[in-house]
């Protein structure tokens, strides 16, 4: 722009323009240059900045109202991503997860009305049984057992439902102390022993005489507690169930195998989370929320669950934790 001022200045004098036309000609120059640059300056801004905030500023409002299934393409290429690709990158990623959030809140609401409605259904017919005059002894035993049975169930449900909610909310702060965790073991394992003989199901033990964890005590046994009963409830009659534990200088290893239906691939995707019951045969005797507590606990106390798993051939849950220093 400066060589075109400096070429209208050279061509006015080899023109013998006067004095005045000299002036006035660099002057327009300049005037549409301005112009010029002014337009395109607010093109550009329009272009790069003003329409993309107005989209963003759309998305917004649809997802204030509850559309999450908004999606704002970045403007540039990812070599030439700036500030504003970025922001709309995290707002993308922001919907996505609101979304994902949204959709488990109505699953759990829904899980959680069949849940509560199965045994509400089964208390309610059964005390109808229970008013009718003509009803047998026997029959009223059994109504009364049914009822005690589902309200059982209900009060477990509500129970976990309550535990981990206050642990997704981190309402529970986990108080970890060093502890025996072998000595837990056993005193876990031996809740279950009458269901092991009615079942005569084979339980085998391989402890260590002792290993120390430092975590909360109380929230662990919840763990043992849940996976001990799993084993029991999907172990057929005659079945067997091992329970093992070792350690060295850094971890400590537990595991608990039964000799069950086992599961498939699908199974094992969704077997930690809540409500999922992958053996509907068995939907009778838990509300999917055990594995989901044992996975939760894991998290807030820096350990890890993990499942194998194949069809028919059982299931193998490893907890590792990290033993206590000496």
């Amino acid at each position: 722009m400066s060589g075109m001022h400096y070429g209208l200045l050279v061509l006015g004098d080899e023109m013998k323009w006067n004095k005045l036309v000299q002036t006035i000609v660099p002057m327009v120059y300049w005037l549409i240059v301005a112009v010029a640059l002014t337009l395109y300056t607010g093109w550009r801004v329009k272009r790069t900045y003003e329409i993309p905030m107005q989209e963003l500023a759309k998305a917004t409002s649809k997802v204030a109202h509850g559309d999450f299934s908004v999606y704002i393409p970045p403007i540039n290429t990812a070599d030439k991503t700036d500030y504003l690709d970025v922001m709309i990158m995290d707002f993308n990623k922001m919907v996505e997860e609101l979304g994902s959030i949204e959709t488990l809140k109505t699953d759990f609401f829904s899980n959680v009305s069949h849940e509560i409605k199965t045994p509400l259904a089964v208390i309610q017919s059964n005390a109808e049984l229970l008013q009718k005059d003509d009803i047998p002894e026997e029959q009223k035993k059994e109504c009364t057992e049914t009822i005690l049975g589902a309200t059982k169930r209900l009060t477990g449900l509500i129970t976990n439902i309550l535990k981990l909610s206050k642990l997704e909310k981190q309402a529970i702060n986990p108080e970890p102390k060093r502890y025996d965790i072998c000595a837990q073991l056993c005193e876990c394992a031996l809740q279950f022993e009458n269901v092991w003989e009615e079942k005569d199901i084979e339980f085998e033990a391989d402890l260590e005489d002792r290993a120390y964890i430092e975590a909360d005590e109380e929230l662990m046994a919840i763990v043992w507690t849940n996976l001990l009963s799993n084993a029991v409830k999907f172990t057929p009659q005659g079945g067997k169930i091992t329970l093992t534990e070792n350690s060295d200088n850094e971890r400590v290893i537990i595991s608990v195998s039964d000799s069950g239906c086992g599961m498939d691939e699908q199974t094992m995707k969704h077997i930690f989370d809540k409500f999922y019951q992958g053996d509907t045969s068995h939907s009778t005797e838990g509300n999917g929320l055990g594995l989901a507590l044992v996975h939760k606990i894991m998290q807030i106390s820096d350990g890890t669950v993990s499942v194998k798993s194949s069809p028919d051939k059982g299931s193998v849950f490893t907890v590792t934790l990290s033993a206590a220093k000496l």
